[in-house]
């Protein structure tokens, strides 16, 4: 999942997260988690001051921004002289699981 501001929000996203008037989360949703984004409920957004929303996956790279493919490297060298450990595997398994899922990636794809 990926905050990212309303501009750059686009038509066939999904929404990660319940969207709130003015980004506060006190009252009742706009839109539900699990939508997905039209152009039409772009624009009402925009009308009704929300500036941020949650989104599935990672689909926006902002400059300076470490691809999927990056991380995991760095997370195989911080990892690589403990894997023999079954608590840092363990742990190893967590958090690529979770940077694979949180940045849209494949989770087939970047197993070891």
């Amino acid at each position: 999942m990926q905050k990212i501001p309303l501009m750059l929000a686009k038509a066939g996203m999904i929404l990660g997260r319940d969207v709130f008037r003015g980004d506060s989360p006190i009252g009742m949703p706009l839109c539900g988690k699990d939508t997905e984004l039209t152009d039409s409920l772009i624009a009402r957004f925009e009308h009704m001051d929300v500036k941020t929303i949650h989104v599935e996956g990672h689909p926006v790279w902002e400059e300076g921004e470490h691809s999927i493919d990056d991380l995991l490297r760095q997370l195989d060298v911080r990892f690589s002289k403990t894997l023999q450990e079954p608590l840092n595997a363990a742990l190893y398994n967590i958090y690529k699981a979770y940077l694979t899922r949180s940045m849209g990636g494949d989770s087939d794809q970047h197993t070891k």
